[in-house]
């Protein structure tokens, strides 16, 4: 049996405080006023194993089995042990324990991109507080979410995790979620910092970026985010950028986060991320997890040697210490492992229909007809979130389609029940012969569609007076999607057509649902059916969300927080992406204490595979859509409603540099909604200035208006939101001149316009973070 050096002094610390003994008998207990006393009062030991996390808590033995670790404890000073949980949708630990009876099954909170289309910060301030209270009440410290990487392409592995493809909605939903969590005094950790935009071998792959598209668009989401919600911790990356592994690049950590952005909080890594942990404590990425003997040695000796200066390893277990003492163990907090589930039940359910986008209705939404057919596996298998750490656990429960429209009054038409049950049956045994595996980084496969004979459907059509069609998509770790995955199976399209068609032949119509982990092709087979919905994923309640919003309880309010292309390859980013790539083990995350030294020997480097040049730069989703004049089948912001919105009375106004923007939104139709106000700015000479036709500078969701009632909507843009990055001047710059405010329902949908001189603006920051190749990059 191997036993490290690492483990051996863990055992002999933790016995020394059993005994009573200590290395000082009147040693100081930590405090928030005698940090640094405590720093200088630690070993050098001490020191290098508070730098490294405890390992993953995967057996039976630990506090908190199933979830990913925990940091160091040095009893002799009151330095108490704290604990940390994935995921994104809600803490991911065991449901059960060895030798207990009880049960500790968190929430199934909404998947990301759900949360991000509800257009609404007071939604992600709710989901993040029930996460908080959940990670609280049940005993830990740290969440490990949000995940806020940009959807830079529709096929990314954990799209399930991120929010849009534009950094000002993204960073002002995951600051709205952080503020959240940590009003429960629960620490949040945004993440993956940063341009982690692939899975595929996302422990060895360089992001190659220039400086302004790194400044613009992937570094200003976590900006907004830090600079709204200050987190206490951010999680750095797997992925190299620009050279360096993220998590080893102080230009990236130090002189741009603390330095320009001012924040003071503590890096910890990815789990197993970089390949040199002297490297990432003179980064300033704070601490290693889950920690690894290798790692303690190394910066054992750096420090011994003077390689890793004092003052350095002194400054990252003060941030390391400054967190500890903000936490629930710190403050000896009696959890009582029974959080208020039911209220965080009905917060899943109102944020997931919230979050629902209705894209198509040719008049058969809300539904009146009390009888409805189900079709598609999905439609009972539902998939409330992602695979991986950052998706869903096992949790308590999903409520099907079936439950959510009965309890909404409809009739489910029971032989299709009885079919698909033995059909989804016989696929789970043809596809796990062996069991379905009980974890899974990577989505285990779905089931194939189960196609109908004419006396089928025809029985289908007598006994119901709607068909409705469920679509499924789901993604996770380690690997991206597929292109095919892009596009309707074959066994999909011929279910779509099959139904369709004899539906309308019996003048009876069809809806589909998009339970989705990211955009798929919509614009090749939408015109064969009479309404679109995509629900994404809803978490726990999902089947009760649909049905809320199908029925009419609740009148849709999402709108899509990225676009929908028409094909894949619509989009330029997609050329430089790995879109189809076999080998899936490139996807190795190493976070098992896998050697990296035993890693397959080196190879020629591939493109999208070693290194992924972002040749679009800032022309990401809409922007590039929209500046380029290229057609898309929906629009980022775009989302219908059951009723009309006017925009009236717009007016901007200005002030000390902050611009002023109202407008009278008022409900036009016949049912009581809500709706998204989309701001979006047009610099001056754009096209000359090889800038966006237009960006999202700030958005607002109105309350619940009913018919004829209208609210002034108010939102501020400063002159500095409006500038862009000047790589030659290494400044940001907003250009004098007259600017468009455009209020929007969509990316391509101007509602109302007003326009306003701007005076010119510059602010210089650190020439920092330049891509180590030259890229071809597009220009307008």
């Amino acid at each position: 049996m191997k036993i490290s050096f690492h483990n051996i002094c863990l055992v002999v610390m933790a016995v020394a405080a059993m005994c009573g003994c200590s290395l000082n008998a009147t040693a100081q207990q930590l405090k928030a006023e005698n940090i640094d006393e405590i720093v200088k009062a630690m070993t050098l030991e001490e020191k290098c194993h508070m730098v490294l996390g405890r390992g993953m808590h995967f057996n039976d033995e630990a506090k908190f089995p199933g979830t990913a670790g925990s940091t160091f404890s040095v009893a002799r000073l009151g330095i108490p042990e704290t604990y940390c949980a994935d995921s994104q949708q809600g803490l991911r630990m065991n449901a059960t324990r060895a030798w207990d009876h009880n049960d500790y099954y968190p929430t199934d909170f909404v998947a990301s991109m759900t949360l991000a289309s509800t257009w609404d910060r007071e939604a992600a301030f709710k989901v993040g507080q029930g996460i908080g209270n959940e990670v609280r009440e049940f005993g830990l410290d740290w969440i490990l979410s949000p995940a806020m990487n940009l959807i830079r392409n529709p096929l990314c592995g954990r799209n399930h995790e991120y929010y849009s493809e534009d950094p000002y909605l993204s960073g002002t939903i995951a600051a709205g979620y952080v503020r959240g969590v940590q009003s429960e005094g629960t620490a949040a950790c945004p993440k993956h910092f940063v341009a982690n935009n692939q899975e595929t071998n996302r422990n060895n792959n360089i992001s190659q970026v220039s400086q302004r598209a790194l400044r613009e668009i992937y570094l200003k989401a976590f900006e907004i985010m830090v600079k709204e919600s200050n987190p206490w911790t951010i999680m750095t990356s797997y992925n190299k950028l620009n050279g360096p592994y993220a998590v080893q690049n102080r230009e990236l950590l130090t002189t741009i986060v603390r330095d320009e952005w001012g924040w003071k909080g503590m890096f910890v890594s990815d789990w197993n991320a970089g390949d040199d942990a002297v490297a990432a404590m003179l980064a300033g990425n704070d601490m290693l997890q889950p920690g690894q003997d290798k790692q303690y040695q190394a910066i054992l000796e750096a420090a011994k040697s003077g390689k890793l200066p004092m003052e350095v390893l002194d400054a990252n277990v003060k941030r390391i210490l400054e967190y500890v003492i903000k936490t629930h163990n710190f403050k000896g907090y009696k959890y009582n492992n029974e959080p208020d589930l039911k209220a965080h039940a009905q917060t899943v359910r109102q944020v997931g229909a919230d979050g629902i986008v209705l894209l198509k209705n040719s008049g058969i939404l809300p539904l009146t007809g009390k009888r409805v057919a189900l079709f598609g596996c999905t439609s009972y298998n539902w998939i409330s979130g992602g695979s991986g750490f950052g998706g869903t656990s096992v949790g308590h429960y999903t409520v099907s389609l079936v439950e959510g429209m009965r309890s909404a009054g409809y009739e489910v038409y029971k032989p299709l029940i009885r079919t698909y049950t033995q059909h989804i049956a016989a696929e789970e045994k043809r596809l796990f012969p062996n069991g379905r595996p009980p974890f899974s980084l990577m989505p285990p496969a779905r089931a194939d569609e189960k196609q109908f004979t004419a006396d089928e459907l025809n029985a289908a059509i007598e006994g119901s007076d709607v068909a409705i069609i469920s679509l499924g998509r789901k993604s996770g770790e380690a690997a991206d999607r597929s292109e095919a995955d892009f596009y309707l199976k074959e066994g999909e399209a011929k279910l779509i057509k099959a139904v369709s068609e004899a539906y309308h032949a019996k003048g009876k119509q069809v809806l589909v649902l998009l339970d989705i982990c990211s955009p798929i092709d919509v614009a090749s087979w939408q015109n064969q059916i009479d309404a679109l919905v995509c629900t994404w994923q809803g978490g726990q309640e999902s089947g009760f969300a649909v049905a809320d919003v199908l029925s009419g309880k609740v009148n849709p309010s999402g709108k899509l927080p990225m676009t929908f292309q028409i094909k894949y390859g619509d989009a330029y980013a997609d050329k430089n992406f790995p879109s189809n790539v076999d080998d899936k083990t490139l996807g190795a995350m190493f976070m098992w204490g896998y050697n990296k030294d035993q890693a397959p020997k080196e190879r020629k480097p591939q493109a999208n595979i070693d290194f992924t040049n972002y040749e679009e730069d800032i022309y990401v989703g809409y922007r590039y859509f929209d500046s380029f004049g290229k057609p898309v089948a929906y629009p980022f912001g775009f989302g219908l409603s059951y009723t009309t919105f006017a925009y009236e009375n717009m007016s901007v106004s200005e002030a000390n540099g902050v611009y002023t923007v109202k407008v009278d939104v008022k409900n036009t139709g016949k049912k009581a909604g809500r709706n998204v106000v989309e701001l979006f700015v047009a610099a001056p000479n754009n096209k000359k200035l090889n800038k966006p036709e237009k960006e999202l500078r700030n958005y607002a969701k109105t309350s619940l208006l009913q018919p004829g009632q209208t609210e002034t909507v108010t939102m501020l843009v400063k002159v500095e939101d409006l500038a862009s990055f000047n790589e030659k001047a290494s400044a940001w710059k907003t250009d004098a001149g007259r600017y468009n405010f455009l209020i929007c329902s969509s990316a391509n949908d101007i509602e109302a316009k007003a326009s306003a001189n701007v005076k010119a603006w510059t602010k210089k920051v650190n020439n920092v973070m330049k891509p180590n190749v030259k890229l071809n990059l597009l220009k307008r």
